[in-house]
């Protein structure tokens, strides 16, 4: 699995290609459109790299405008739009065929040491270790998926997923509507508060919106659905290690008009709240011939 996380950090070392401008190459994955994931972890490295490092990222609100082309690199257009004395504002674009595909606002922000603190509780559920491993769900599971969705989950990745709830992939609802997915780099990565920030972006649109259909017994592997990330959210509160086991506490307040709006917080196994996520994304019925 080492390689695999070896190609996701060469996917987030953009090429700078003049001042504010840098170019993302595209990984070898048999995709039909681009990987949500992939262009907010690139937006998000393309903004820290014209930040100072001792001014992290903390928050990141971002916009799928069109569908990604994987066959050709893109293109991450910052705009330094504030350096403030206490926060600092990049406006991130990228492009295709001379296009806008996604814009983001990353706002960065010194750690302040406050005299106040809280944060939610984790949930109680079984450690990874008591959990199925993926490859052992992949049997059941790989039959239903969609082609491109089933050549990605047969490769090597660099994200390894437990959910916890797994029943939920035979047809079983979820209580509440409440989904748990343990995640991690399958590999170490190097000691840098920003690659675990960029790698937990990427990963955080990864399972987020299949979260909708929990409440019904329902989810994205299966080929009736269709489905495309609209806008993601997400929140940096701590540092953390993208490498060691994150919970990804997930639920969906509303699926209405074929959107769903699913939200998410991620704790370190000793409880701490380290990043809170939403999204909207498209959840469609495929029409039949």
């Amino acid at each position: 699995m080492v390689s695999a996380v070896q190609d996701l950090l060469d996917i987030l070392d953009l090429e700078p290609l003049d001042v504010n401008l840098f170019r993302g190459r595209q990984p070898q994955a048999g995709w039909q459109r681009v990987f949500g994931g992939q262009v907010i972890g690139q937006a998000l490295v393309a903004a820290v790299r014209t930040v100072d490092a001792s001014r992290p990222p903390h928050s990141m609100h971002a916009y799928f405008l069109l569908a990604g082309d994987p066959k050709v690199p893109i293109i991450y257009d910052v705009d330094r739009m504030r350096d403030g004395k206490s926060f600092t504002t990049r406006r991130v674009t990228a492009r295709q065929h001379g296009h806008p595909i996604f814009s983001a606002l990353v706002s960065f922000h010194a750690n302040e040491l406050g005299g106040f603190e809280h944060q939610a509780r984790m949930p109680d559920v079984p450690p990874p270790e008591d959990l199925p491993k993926e490859s052992e769900l992949r049997k059941s599971m790989l039959a239903a998926m969609p082609d491109p969705v089933r050549r990605y989950y047969e490769r090597e990745r660099p994200i390894e997923l437990r959910p916890v709830e797994f029943e939920r992939y035979t047809g079983k609802k979820v209580e509440d509507g409440r989904f748990h997915m343990w995640i991690r780099a399958t590999g170490q990565l190097p000691d840098e508060l920003a690659i675990h920030q960029c790698v937990l972006a990427y990963a955080s649109d990864m399972t987020l919106l299949d979260a909708a259909l929990a409440p019904h017994g329902r989810t994205l592997f299966e080929r009736e659905f269709m489905a495309a990330s609209l806008d993601h959210a997400l929140w940096l509160h701590r540092p953390f290690r993208a490498d060691d086991w994150l919970l990804y506490a997930q639920d969906s307040p509303n699926l209405y008009g074929s959107r769903g709006f699913s939200r998410g917080l991620i704790f370190t196994r000793d409880g701490t709240l380290v990043a809170s996520v939403a999204q909207e994304g498209l959840v469609r019925v495929r029409r039949q011939p």
